[in-house]
């Protein structure tokens, strides 16, 4: 799999578009607070390159692009504060959304 060529503002929606579906559903709320970290352009163009990965394919893409952007561990607390207010968007923090956070706390900080 070769490396994304994506900025920085299309791997944060990529993140939270990853995040989002957590619970396998993506309601508006999640929605606008995507579009409030990034333009709707870049939305809608990693929305749809996001919609023909599967889980390992995101994963693999977000850890190269990480990568290629040298995010440090201020970029990594700023992107995890990013993805609880998505979280808390639509005014719940389930247990899946709960373990995501778990995951991507991991899976980012590593």
């Amino acid at each position: 799999m070769k490396i994304p060529d994506w900025t920085r503002d299309e791997l944060v929606a990529y993140i939270l578009l990853f995040a989002a579906h957590s619970d396998f559903k993506e309601d508006n709320n999640e929605r606008n607070a995507i579009i409030s970290n990034v333009d709707m352009q870049t939305f809608q163009d990693i929305h749809s390159e996001f919609d023909c990965d599967n889980d390992y394919q995101s994963i693999k893409k977000i850890i190269m692009s990480l990568e290629q952007h040298n995010y440090d561990k201020d970029d990594i607390d700023m992107l995890l504060s990013d993805v609880k207010v998505l979280f808390f968007s639509d005014g719940e923090f389930n247990v899946l959304e709960q373990n995501m956070m778990r995951f991507l706390e991991k899976l980012l900080k590593n």
